[in-house]
């Protein structure tokens, strides 16, 4: 998916993310829900990593469908030093990442995991979908060393 990408999400303290107003090259995680089993090992590995991402230059940010109130209380819990962001718009839409979802043979839409390496410009340099938590963290870490990103 090499392409460029504009992506606005709420973030806590009135705060704004907006992927064409980036300082660094930039990770964007989006997981399912907050304060889910899954979701919470994601987001702890990723802040348990985050110092080599910053030597590799890059800054972290996840994000969901939840509310910031939400996403406020999972960053807390865990004591993240990274932001997360609400999809309040159609950021997941734009990105093909919003799904049919089953479960127990009940009909839903939802987050398909996905994770995207971002230049400074917003462009898509990777991108990675139908995410399995357990690993998924050094596998980014790892591609973006050997790619020299």
């Amino acid at each position: 998916m090499n392409k460029k990408i504009n992506i606005k999400l709420e973030l806590a303290d009135n705060k704004k993310f907006d992927s064409s107003k980036l300082k660094n090259k930039t990770i964007l995680f989006f997981y399912p829900k907050a304060l889910t089993s899954g979701c919470s090992i994601e987001v702890s590995d990723f802040q348990k990593k985050m110092s080599k991402f910053k030597k590799l230059g890059f800054d972290i940010v996840g994000a969901s469908k939840d509310d910031v109130e939400r996403n406020t209380t999972f960053a807390e819990k865990f004591k993240l030093k990274y932001p997360l962001g609400s999809d309040l718009g159609d950021a997941c839409n734009n990105l093909g990442i919003w799904i049919e979802k089953s479960m127990y043979g009940k009909k839903y839409f939802g987050i398909n995991r996905s994770t995207f390496i971002l230049d400074k410009n917003g462009q898509v340099l990777h991108s990675w979908s139908n995410v399995k938590v357990k690993g998924h963290v050094d596998v980014v870490i790892d591609y973006i060393r050997e790619n020299n990103l």
